[in-house]
């Protein structure tokens, strides 16, 4: 027994010398580039037809769906990514109707993501191309950092309800804003009067006491503006992902603003 331990020895020997071999090469390889799953972009630029209204193209790519926003209604479907192609399927969208030029957002976006537009992703940067349309994407991480809620001046550009998100050119026309000081203190326009107050709390949890002066406007104008108070009205729950604020109280309201 003893000489076949030491017969089969060396070769126990090399056999862990080539597992430590292959295991020191796998540590020095480089991790995997990462992919678009998990990631969201904005437009840079556009070759062919603009989008109408001005954008930007936002996609957002998460397990198998992607979701894209071209200025009006947000759409979403399945996605697959075979062959560098967006193959997008079941594509449903929100019914929100869009004044001005960004009407025309929607048709131009289903139209892109219809057409089994190829990709290509280096690093930071995606491009989306079919026959007509070459879009260049930049990570919207890289694009537009998360802008810090005290400080900011934040335009409202849609209501939240319960049940909807709405958008109006009442709201585009009478732009109401918030700022948030460093000290708490609360200045901006409610969409006819102008509001002062507190804000206290963490950022992410911050309770509003406001008032404001009482002039009197249009009625589709006070209807924004109470929908507004309504909202800065006690706790509310805040949010940033870039350059947009969501604001969203206990009674189901909130807002969605933009810095600007």
């Amino acid at each position: 027994m003893a000489a076949n331990f030491v017969r089969f020895g060396p070769i126990v020997a090399l056999a862990l010398l080539a597992a430590t071999a292959c295991s020191s090469g796998d540590s020095d390889s480089k991790p995997a580039e990462p992919g678009l799953v998990g990631r969201t972009f904005l437009s840079t630029e556009v070759e062919g037809a603009p989008i109408p209204g001005g954008g930007p193209l936002t996609l957002t790519f998460k397990d198998d769906r992607i979701a894209a926003d071209a200025g009006c209604n947000s759409h979403s479907g399945v996605v697959a990514l075979d062959d560098h192609k967006l193959h997008v399927s079941g594509l449903a969208s929100t019914l929100m109707a869009c004044p001005g030029d960004r009407e025309g957002a929607d048709e131009w976006l289903s139209g892109l993501l219809n057409s089994d537009p190829a990709w290509q992703l280096d690093g930071a940067k995606l491009t989306v191309k079919n026959d007509n349309l070459t879009v260049h994407l930049l990570d919207k991480k890289v694009a537009k950092p998360d802008k810090p809620i005290k400080g900011t001046t934040w335009i409202v550009t849609a209501l939240i309800t319960p049940d909807a998100q709405m958008r109006s050119q009442t709201i585009d026309e009478v732009k109401p804003t918030l700022t948030i000081a460093e000290d708490g203190s609360v200045s901006g326009s409610a969409g006819c009067n102008r509001m002062t107050g507190r804000a206290t709390g963490p950022d992410t949890e911050l309770t509003f006491q406001v008032g404001t002066t009482k002039m009197l406007c249009s009625p589709e104008v006070m209807e924004v503006e109470q929908a507004v108070l309504k909202v800065l009205d006690g706790k509310t729950t805040a949010t940033v992902d870039a350059d947009v604020l969501t604001l969203r109280n206990a009674n189901g309201n909130g807002l969605t603003l933009h810095a600007e």
